[in-house]
């Protein structure tokens, strides 16, 4: 019954399962964000992901360390970032296609990897939850509060790096150069400030953040790696990236929609509430239907940093 959706335990569970599922999101959007804040967008980073969460397995299944898998996930991601902005900012090719083969490198090389050295679908002992035995005793709201704050370390430090993004982006030098460098890069170089040297980072920190977004997947969320297990977060994460006007507190929003959507349609599949026949597959589909919407009524309201997408040349 439908009803059944909206007891106290079950929007609860809504609740704890909205806050965990945003973790990946946030992560990729993140580090995506300041890429974009420079000029550069890479829609490589659904490939940087199934890198990342592959990685982050291995190495927590072989050693059972899951802080070694999220080590191996941000070498990996590094380096993919690295590659992107050779190919985006060196070599000055078009960002969507070298964007496009990041992915179908990353989504090919990690099935490649997983057959060859896992061959099955394992799990691993990765994060747990952390515990606040203390909130239970809080009276009233204690148990729900218990329930919702008991998330592994990656998701508390997932909701740590929005206000850390704000901060960076709008209170430092670093953040200023950032913004320069996606608004007006030729004014920007003319006061010294390196717009390579700039988007490398940029793009190298996306990757990072990007890897580790697919080990808070693998050793996090599922404790499990198989293929293609993203399934579309890496390009809702740069959707997101519009949907938050290029703003930290922006994404943190658009991830916990777009995360409590999520939730809410595994709940009704776990509670058996009739759907009819093609209405299932809808809400199969509601958190992709929604990453449309959104691009559609976001188009035009937010303004893109100027030069993103525009590869730049000193003295043109």
């Amino acid at each position: 019954m439908i009803s059944n959706l909206f007891t106290t335990a079950v929007l609860i569970g809504i609740l704890t399962s909205g806050i965990r599922l945003a973790t990946p999101y946030l992560f990729a959007s993140i580090g995506e964000m300041f890429g974009q804040r420079s000029g550069v967008f890479n829609l490589g980073v659904e490939g940087i992901m199934l890198m990342g969460a592959f990685a982050a397995f291995y190495f927590t299944f072989h050693y059972g360390n899951p802080w070694l898998g999220v080590l191996a996930a941000m070498i990996v991601g590094a380096l993919m970032g690295l590659a992107m902005a050779v190919i985006s900012v060196t070599m000055q090719a078009e960002q969507g296609i070298s964007g496009i083969g990041l992915y179908l490198f990353g989504l090919g090389m990690s099935d490649l990897l997983f057959q060859k050295l896992i061959g099955s679908v394992e799990t691993a002992r990765g994060f747990r939850p952390l515990s606040f035995p203390i909130l239970n005793n809080i009276p009233g709201i204690g148990p729900a509060l218990f329930q919702i704050t008991q998330q592994s370390i990656l998701v508390y430090l997932a909701y740590a790096l929005v206000p850390v993004a704000w901060y960076v982006l709008y209170r430092t030098t670093l953040g200023l150069k950032i913004r320069a460098a996606g608004e007006n890069p030729a004014a920007a170089d003319a006061l010294g400030v390196s717009i390579a040297r700039t988007r490398y980072a940029t793009l190298t920190f996306g990757g990072i953040m990007s890897g580790v977004a697919g080990a808070s997947l693998s050793i996090a969320l599922l404790n499990v790696f198989q293929q293609n297990m993203t399934s579309g977060l890496g390009f809702i994460a740069v959707a997101l990236v519009y949907f938050g006007g290029w703003r930290p507190y922006g994404v943190l929003f658009g991830a916990l929609l777009f995360s409590m959507v999520n939730a809410l349609q595994l709940w009704i599949q776990a509670l058996n509430i009739p759907i009819p026949g093609d209405a299932s597959e809808l809400l199969i589909m509601m958190p992709y239907v929604l990453t449309i919407v959104v691009l559609v009524f976001s188009a035009g309201r937010t303004r893109k940093p100027s030069a993103l997408g525009v590869p730049y040349e000193r003295g043109t």
